[in-house]
């Protein structure tokens, strides 16, 4: 399951990072030549600019979405609990570590 929602997660960013830079922004972004061409001509204009807002709304909803059932899956199975464990185990055996012996000053006679 959570190998599912991995790859889910990095196919929505992938693709809402693909609607992102095709929106037209204040200067005159991509979507004004781009956009008209991979639509066919069917959107044009601020057609096309309010499809691709729309699709990115919900396609960071999905996103939003698919964060919380990953967190939620990571947090009741074993795969969030091993990492835990390694962590514990590493920090214990550091602070538990022998301590080097102080090193005796010897005075220099003159």
């Amino acid at each position: 399951m959570f190998s599912i929602l991995l790859v889910l997660l990095i196919i929505v960013a992938v693709l809402m990072t693909g609607l992102i830079l095709l929106q037209k922004s204040e200067g005159s972004g991509m979507s004004g030549s781009s956009a008209a061409s991979m639509f066919g001509g069917v959107l044009t204009g601020s057609a096309a600019g309010n499809f691709l807002t729309k699709m990115t709304a919900i396609l960071a909803t999905i996103f939003f979405v698919l964060c919380a059932a990953l967190s939620l899956v990571v947090a009741k199975t074993d795969v969030g609990k091993t990492h835990q464990s390694e962590l514990r185990e590493e920090l214990t055996t550091t602070q538990n570590a022998p301590q080097s012996e102080p090193i005796e000053q010897t005075k220099v006679s003159e």
